[in-house]
């Protein structure tokens, strides 16, 4: 994927060709008793993040001081009032201290109180998104039965985002180094799943995870398409034709479009296939079927996307981890990358 710093275009004499401002990013801290802040930390404070773009987290600062004592890092994690009064220089993490964390809150440990303060971060970050305070947001774990505890009754970030930015439909891309791909569903029972696939739901998801390659640097992405069935249905042996009725007539529009679309493909053969390079993008028909390839042929350097919302928004691709919450020992490496690719798909801010 290109990962070009962002430019100005070239104006006429006189005017200003320098590097257009680098993105800023709100970074979400998550769940405050997960692993969130202890990935975050690290993550704001490697070189390359700052070279890619301006991230101001969301959160809690003493949460963050902690977190960073945990770690044995220096730092200086100073709060701001906005992104715009951030100063980002090496060793200094900028936060949007929200201020709803008990200062004995333990590591580890499901809290309601936490599950409410993640939600509470997101929507702030929504917030400054739709205001244009932002120009991405990056979000650290948060823990689903947390949230729910907390008065937030939502699947997950996809669908609380979704809600927040006033957008009914949305898709969920999961991006490694081997492979990316889109769900056309998620958060739903496998009977509901099938039952909720249809042309238009195929095709809409196909287009946003072929705009969504594009703008992150594959002019002409090559995807590929998964069944429902197992074989995709072999000509009728398996399954009651759903792959002729769900998904070929949406194939057939994005292929009249020129999008190269190709399927339905057996699933198994699909991820093998794009594992070696044959494929940019898989499109798998339920959760699933894409989760299980991915997370095993790249975890550790996971990220989650949300396709179609009006901004760009990444996430570590791994949960809260309470098991080694507040061990101080927790990969960041999957939020290292996610806030490369938030970098990387996100505008440069107007002058």
């Amino acid at each position: 994927m290109n990962s070009s710093p962002h430019l100005a275009p070239t104006g006429a004499a006189g005017a200003d060709t320098g590097p257009a401002p680098l993105p800023l990013i709100a970074v979400t801290m998550g769940d405050g008793t997960g692993i969130g802040p202890e990935v975050v930390v690290p993550a704001l404070l490697d070189p390359d993040t700052l070279r890619r773009c301006r991230p101001v987290v969301i959160g809690d600062a003493e949460r963050l001081r902690r977190a960073a004592r945990l770690r044995d890092i220096a730092c200086e994690v100073v709060t701001v009032t906005a992104p715009g009064e951030s100063v980002f220089t090496p060793g200094r993490i900028n936060v949007i201290d929200l201020g709803l964390l008990p200062a004995d809150l333990p590591w580890g440990e499901l809290s309601p109180v936490a599950g409410d303060a993640a939600y509470q971060y997101i929507r702030t970050a929504a917030e400054l998104a739709m205001n244009g305070q932002v120009q991405g947001i990056c979000t650290a774990p948060l823990n689903k039965k947390a949230l729910h505890a907390g008065g937030h009754v939502f699947p997950g970030h996809t669908e609380l985002l979704a809600h927040l930015t006033g957008v009914e439909e949305v898709s969920m891309m999961l991006a490694t180094p081997t492979v990316k791909v889109i769900h056309v569903t998620t958060h739903i029972g496998l009977i509901d799943a099938v039952r909720k696939i249809e042309p238009g739901l195929v095709e809409r998801t196909v287009r946003r995870g072929h705009e969504a390659m594009v703008r992150a640097g594959t002019p002409e992405p090559v995807i590929g398409v998964c069944g429902i069935n197992p074989h995709a249905g072999e000509n009728g042996l398996f399954g009651h034709g759903e792959e002729e009725e769900k998904i070929v007539p949406a194939l057939e529009v994005l292929r009249a479009d020129g999008i190269d679309a190709r399927g339905p493909l057996p699933a198994d053969t699909a991820f093998f296939l794009a594992g070696r390079g044959d494929y940019d993008l898989i499109v798998a028909m339920y959760h699933d079927q894409g989760h299980g390839p991915v997370k095993v042929l790249g975890l550790e350097a996971g990220v989650n996307l949300t396709v179609g919302l009006p901004v760009i928004r990444t996430s570590v691709d791994h949960g809260t981890a309470f098991d080694i919450a507040g061990t101080g020992t927790a990969d960041a490496g999957s939020m290292i990358e996610a806030l490369r690719q938030a970098a990387e798909m996100s505008p440069s801010p107007a002058r």
